[in-house]
């Protein structure tokens, strides 16, 4: 699941909450993505377990599809802390969609660290700039 999930947005994009596509819209776009895929590789055994799983991920109905929700989600914020660094910069509303949303326990204790993290860089960038 963790492989497939991201195969239809590799070919419409990463959408975000802020592009102002709808839920259904974006599921639109990925579903043709994912039939495209389908099509490419005619049908095969292989490529309808994909669209199965995909479609697991989708739904979000498994613990193994909500465990990858979480993780991906996770790496997001991973990715916006980075670039917050190296940009000096803060991206709050990422930090923000996502607070309260994880709920598998190792993710949740891992993303309460990243949190705890960025605080504490941006209380020294704060401190630093004080000087």
């Amino acid at each position: 699941i963790a492989i497939v999930h991201d195969l239809a947005e590799s070919m419409v994009g990463d959408i975000t909450p802020h592009d102002g596509v709808t839920k259904e819209d974006k599921f639109a776009m990925e579903k043709r993505a994912m039939d495209s895929i389908v099509e490419l590789l005619e049908h095969s055994e292989q490529a309808q377990e994909m669209r199965s799983l995909w479609l697991e991920y989708e739904q979000s109905e498994t613990r193994e599809a909500q465990f990858v929700h979480d993780l991906d989600k996770c790496e997001m914020i991973i990715q916006a802390l980075e670039y917050e660094k190296s940009n000096s910069k803060r991206l709050d509303q990422f930090f923000d969609s996502t607070r309260g949303v994880f709920k598998h326990p190792q993710i949740q204790g891992l993303v309460q660290e990243l949190y705890q993290r960025r605080e504490q860089y941006f209380s020294q960038e704060s401190d630093g700039a004080d000087s």
